[in-house]
């Protein structure tokens, strides 16, 4: 069991792991040993998350999510299968954990009638300089 939150807990067995092969630092042993981690876990079918904060984190994944629901999250940032493995898994947890915070609903508000007069006088400041710009007539001697 992973535990997210307190109520929050993913079993072992809905997350599948894949280890392939990382390019970027690792002498020789990069194109020996499968290093990467590419770690899919079905949002849409998993039945540890409460329908709110799949929803959530359906929109937070955005290009990672696939069209059949499944999250897909690739670690390569070290050399080791078990650091990147942790590494994703870490990942896969601060994404969850933060399509479990609600959103603040937002308060429409008006703007004041003083910071409807500053921004006005500043247009018309604005559009005097512009206005007093342009060609200069020549002059009469």
């Amino acid at each position: 069991m992973i535990h997210i939150t307190r109520t929050i807990s993913i079993d072992e067995g809905e997350i599948r792991e894949e280890f392939i092969r990382a390019s970027g630092p690792g002498g020789q042993n990069v194109n020996k040993v499968a290093t990467a981690v590419q770690l899919r876990f079905d949002v849409t079918n998993s039945a540890s998350l409460p329908d709110d904060v799949r929803e959530r984190l359906i929109r937070l994944a955005g290009r990672r999510m696939t069209t059949d629901g499944v999250l897909i999250i690739e670690a390569r940032r070290y050399r080791t299968q078990q650091r990147n493995r942790q590494d994703a898994r870490g990942r896969l947890i601060e994404l969850i954990r933060k399509a479990v915070k609600k959103p603040k609903p937002r308060r429409k508000t008006k703007p004041t009638l003083a910071s409807k007069k500053r921004r006005l006088e500043t247009k018309h400041r604005r559009s005097d300089t512009k206005r007093t710009r342009g060609a200069v007539s020549p002059s009469e001697d």
